[in-house]
């Protein structure tokens, strides 16, 4: 089984990346975001799966619950996630160092961003994210692609 799993989109431009991780925020706003700034390959990091399971534990509004468990199952119906092995280790070491030698924080909310650094650094593929800002730093040592939404949110 191949952990880049192919979602279906519209055909892709010329200059799109082939394969990429995408982050939890874009798997959060997957039905909105631009396709053709997706990569036709895409893969999310097995903490992804570790934010989106804890997703529907963390509000007690019961619609909003289920909305959060059906991504959850959809994301793991679509894409087999990358684990954090020792690769993902190591190179965790790499972004933790580049974070901290700007004055920026590697640990609390920020934490589980750069783990899903270090498995996209580790795998060698370009991080697409809603929210770029979550890798400031990073620039030099992974390629980070901003992906824009086609509508506002619910």
């Amino acid at each position: 089984m191949s952990i880049l799993a192919p979602i279906r989109t519209p055909p892709r431009v010329a200059d799109a990346p082939a394969r990429g991780l995408v982050d939890t925020s874009v798997i959060i706003e997957l039905e909105r975001v631009v396709a053709e700034e997706l990569p036709a390959q895409m893969a999310i990091a097995a903490v992804t799966l570790a934010e989106l399971a804890a997703g529907p534990h963390a509000t007690s509004d019961p619609v909003e619950r289920a909305r959060r468990q059906e991504r959850l199952q959809r994301a793991e119906a679509l894409f087999e996630a990358i684990p954090f092995d020792t690769a993902a280790a190591r190179a965790y070491g790499r972004v933790y160092a580049q974070v901290t030698s700007l004055g920026r924080k590697a640990r609390g909310r920020r934490a589980l961003d750069l783990l899903i650094a270090a498995t996209a650094l580790a795998a060698q593929l370009p991080l697409h994210t809603r929210n770029p800002s979550d890798f400031d730093g990073l620039e030099d040592v992974l390629d980070i692609v901003a992906v824009s939404a086609t509508k506002p949110g619910n």
